[in-house]
This record gives C-alpha cells, structure tokens and sequence, in this order.
C-alpha cells in the first residue's frame, strides 16, 4: 500500500495514463460503451480492487463493475458507494469518469485497515456518455432500477440494439433487472468525484467543490427534409426548386446558438450532423442532426426548448422543408442531498482551510440518476486549461488529485464516526 495521499495521487494518475491506452481507436482514447476495450478496462480494475483489499467484485448486467468491502464484524450492511464511469466521449481525455472510480478505489485502500461500520462499494458504471445509444446512464440506470424496456429497443449505427450488445459482451440481458439491484434501504449513500470541466473553480482559485444540483437538460434528435438535385442544373429558387436540407438545418444551427445567448444560464448544442446523400454535387435531401439543451431552472429550460423547436418548424416551413422530432430524452434538474453535501462542503474546508465553493453542474452526471433514490453528493475537483474536457488535453493537477482523495476519505471516516455513534445512542436506549 502507499502510504501518502500525494503518492497515491501520483499513483491514481499513472493508472488513469494506462486506462487511456485501452481504446477502439489507436491513437486517441475512444471507448463506447461495451466496447471490446471495455473489457481490458475491466480487468485492469479489477486487478486494482482486489490490491485495495476490496471483495466480492463482479460485473452485472448491464456491464457495471463493482466492488465491495463487508461492515467490520457485519455482512450485509448497507453501503456507502463511491464511483463515476469507465465509458468515453470520442477521442477523450483520460480523467473524465475514470478518475472517479480509482479515487473510489484508493479511498478503499487507504481504509483497507481501518473498521467501518457500514459497506463500501466502488462502482464503475458501464455506461454515462450516451454516445453508442444516444441515450445517457445507462449504468446508473441500472444500478438504479429507471432502465426502461424502451431503452434496451434503442440501437447503435450498426443496428445492435443494446440487448444484443450485453449478449455480445458475454453478459445476459435477461439477468437486467426490472427494479433496482438492491432496496434504497441497503445503500447509505453514493459519493461521486468528479473533474468539473468547466472553469469556476480555476477561476476561484480553489481545488474542489461541492455540487448543489445538476442542470436539466434535454436531448433530441432531429431531421429536415429536403429533396435531392442536381447541384450544377437545379437554380438557385428556394423552395420552389432548391430544397437544400442542409442550408436549412445551417440556418437552424445559428438559430440555436442565437436563442441561448439570449437566454441566460443556457447552453446548447448541435453536435452532430449527417448529410445524405453526402455527395459534392448533390443538393442534400436530409440532414440530421443532434440538440443538446441544458438550464439549471427546468421552466427556463422548456420554455426555451419551445421557442428552439417552433424556430425549427419556421424555417422548414420558409424552405419548403420537412422537420421531424425523430427522438427524444429530458432529465429534469436534480439537487443532491442537502446534509451529506453541506457534511462534504465542510470537510473539504478543513482539509483545504479555506471556503469551499459551491456550484451547479452544467454537465450531466451518474450522481443524477442516484441522487432521486439515495442521498448523494457530487465532489468537483479543478480542471485547468480553463475547464478543457471531452478533449485530449483534459487535465487535472496532482495536487489538487491528493486534496480529493483526503476529503474523500476524511468524509468516509465522518459518517463512519456518526453511524457508530447513531448506534450507540440506539443500544443505550
């Protein structure tokens, strides 16, 4: 074991280093969902969870991995769960979600001898960025019991709906289960760390904060129309003869980014867009394409999502186009649990001496999907390079790696210590 936390930081970033190496893309760090890496990923930190004394590791279902360590002197006992995820973006950075999950692991090998009353669990969701599927949390879902049979129908580029996927992945979709994997009564709480990829806390000059809720967001994707043409012989007349697709959905994509600078607080996005035909000399006769909408205030949010989608409609009606809504996902706004983050809030100020900062997070994370069904806390640690992130330049200092992992574990061993006091306080009445 290593005994420092600023050795152990080091030591979590070495491993996030070869983690990035286990990629579909050589190169780049890529790695989807159930992806044949996937699986390098999960022996790799396996090998770590059992060095950290943890037991009783598996995979379920739907690809999570989690390990476990019992109650001092207890089997059963609920847990206290600690995790983030194991999936990428495309060609990504390599402390996104992974970072989470081995400071979930150091934090169980530093405590490896010290008694707790209650179980700890590190998880590495199989599934957060919703980039195979189109659809996010698909790991926390799970875990959760919110996996609906509308989502194992969703299907890749390929054609594999996510059934097939599990299977493929030597997993039995059958085994998904209808509910939760465990009663809400057998978890104490989730504990998620996290880059914050964004850049307050560099701003503020402060290495972590506490995340008070997690902005709403809304994604869709959507198609406009058109009719193909020849583009050397067909005249410029808009609608009448030219029925170009992809100048309309152009247009559209400004009127996005337009409307949310108007709208403070908003941030939304086209990131992704398919042309078809996708030829040179061949006027587009569809394009579709990606809206990702996020506002902390669900009403601000839905309100704009209106105005975005009537735009759309506007300008495909002004074209001589067709628009369709082909899909859609909306998760509301989600506040985390008010005590364990004002407990994290002042822990972190007694490790940091100094004010903890408290923010929104603009990005959607797994703590989201738990935050409904167990109390939960979402620990933010400074990204530099202005909060780079989803890039290969994402980064993180090791110092600020060593002040995480000992607010993580100084706040095991604060609700360690009000759990054994809660239940001496019981066995004395």
């Amino acid at each position: 074991m290593i005994a420092s936390s600023s050795s152990l930081a080091e030591h979590i970033m070495a491993r996030c280093d070869v983690l990035s190496t286990l990629t579909e893309e050589p190169g780049e760090t890529t790695r989807p969902f159930l992806c044949p890496s996937a699986q390098q990923v999960h022996d790799a930190v396996r090998a770590w969870m059992c060095e950290a004394g943890l037991t009783q590791i598996h995979v379920d279902a739907i690809g999570n991995l989690i390990g476990r360590r019992e109650a001092t002197g207890r089997i059963g006992a609920p847990a206290l769960v600690l995790g983030s995820h194991l999936d990428t973006v495309p060609d990504a950075g390599r402390y996104d979600g992974i970072l989470g999950v081995l400071l979930g692991v150091a934090a169980a090998e530093s405590l490896r001898e010290t008694p707790l009353p209650f179980a700890l669990e590190v998880v590495g969701f199989s599934e957060e960025e919703g980039v195979r599927f189109g659809v996010p949390y698909l790991g926390s879902r799970a875990f959760a019991g919110t996996l609906s049979p509308s989502h194992l129908e969703r299907r890749d580029a390929n054609g594999r709906c996510i059934a097939d996927a599990v299977a493929a992945f030597g997993l039995d979709p059958t085994d998904l289960p209808d509910g939760p994997y465990r009663p809400a009564d057998m978890l104490r709480g989730y504990i998620e760390v996290h880059i914050e990829q964004g850049p307050a806390l560099e701003h503020a000059g402060a290495p972590l904060g506490v995340v008070t809720a997690i902005a709403g967001q809304s994604r869709l994707q959507l198609r406009f129309g058109g009719r193909p043409g020849h583009a050397g012989t067909t005249p410029m007349v808009r609608r009448a003869l030219r029925r170009d697709a992809l100048a309309g959905a152009s247009e559209y994509v400004l009127a996005v980014e337009a409307m949310a600078e108007e709208t403070p607080g908003a941030v939304a996005t086209v990131g992704q867009m398919a042309v078809i035909p996708g030829v040179g000399n061949v006027i587009p006769g569809q394009t579709d394409l990606s809206l990702d909408l996020r506002h902390a205030d669900d009403t601000t949010r839905r309100t704009l999502l209106d105005a975005l989608l009537h735009a759309a409609y506007q300008i495909a009606e002004r074209r001589g186009l067709e628009f369709h809504i082909l899909s859609e996902t909306h998760q509301d706004a989600v506040p985390m649990d008010a005590g364990l983050s004002d407990r994290l809030v002042e822990t972190v100020a007694t490790i940091t001496m100094a004010a903890c900062p408290t923010l929104v997070s603009g990005a959607g994370h797994d703590a989201a999907i738990l935050a409904p069904h167990v109390p939960t806390a979402l620990l933010f640690v400074r990204s530099p390079n202005g909060g780079l992130s989803h890039h290969p330049d994402e980064a993180v200092h090791a110092d600020d790696v060593a002040t995480a992992l000992r607010a993580l574990i100084a706040i095991i061993l604060r609700l360690a210590a009000e759990c054994a006091s809660a239940g001496t306080e019981k066995d004395s009445t």
